[in-house]
């Protein structure tokens, strides 16, 4: 049997106990809702997730096959001059937004593309542009799989935050406070059959002292 509440058994406590139920099982559906709603999103950034990892790890293959071809064109040291000479990327900026009531990241700007990057035409090749734009294609990526993978431990984490209500609610409180409610009914009941013996032994006596005076 599930522990009871410290209330005393009155109508009062019976009734403000009723309500409560009543409120504890209203947030009991709206958090279970959520925690059903909070899991399909999971899965869908999931999937997102694999998509972007699979798309990372072809990008950053074609990229090193790129790196690769532009060294053999013009060779290590001038690979590394131009590498040397290219300029930051543009910095990015990280908000937020707000997925089922969870403050994920939204990374915003960082044109990762650039027409001009620093080093010089002359002493390169059209390899090096080549390799250049397969590693901002594949940081694109890295960028946007950082956000969805962040996201993803956030939703995480609050579907177990919700879970952990839910069955807090489910299995210990909403039974709790229902066992509370049939004792004190059951109590209620006993104090009124009281009451009711009590009175009846009382107008007993009274018609027995009413009958011996007359």
């Amino acid at each position: 049997m599930p522990e009871l509440l410290n209330v005393k058994p009155t109508r009062m406590e019976l009734l403000n106990l009723k309500r409560r139920i009543e409120l504890a099982k209203k947030g009991h559906k709206l958090l279970k809702d959520k925690q059903d709603a909070l899991i399909m999103e999971f899965f869908a950034i999931y999937d997102e997730a694999l998509e972007l990892r699979r798309s990372l790890t072809e990008k950053m293959q074609e990229a090193f096959k790129a790196l690769t071809l532009a060294e053999v064109d013009i060779g290590l040291i001038p690979l590394k001059e131009a590498a040397m000479a290219v300029k930051p990327n543009s910095e990015v900026e990280i908000r937020s937004r707000n997925v089922m009531g969870v403050s994920v990241p939204m990374v915003q700007g960082g044109n990762f593309r650039r027409k001009e990057r620093g080093y010089a035409f002359i002493s390169t090749s059209t390899s090096v542009d080549v390799a250049a734009e397969k590693f901002e294609e594949a940081l694109e990526v890295i960028v946007r799989l950082a956000e969805v993978e962040e996201t993803l431990k956030r939703v995480a984490k609050e579907i177990e935050t919700t879970k952990r209500r839910v069955n807090a609610l489910e299995y210990i409180i909403i039974p709790r406070m229902e066992a509370t409610r049939k004792f004190i009914e059951q109590r209620l009941d006993e104090m009124e059959r009281e009451n009711f013996f009590r009175l009846k032994r009382v107008k007993a006596l009274i018609e027995a002292r009413s009958g011996s005076g007359a």
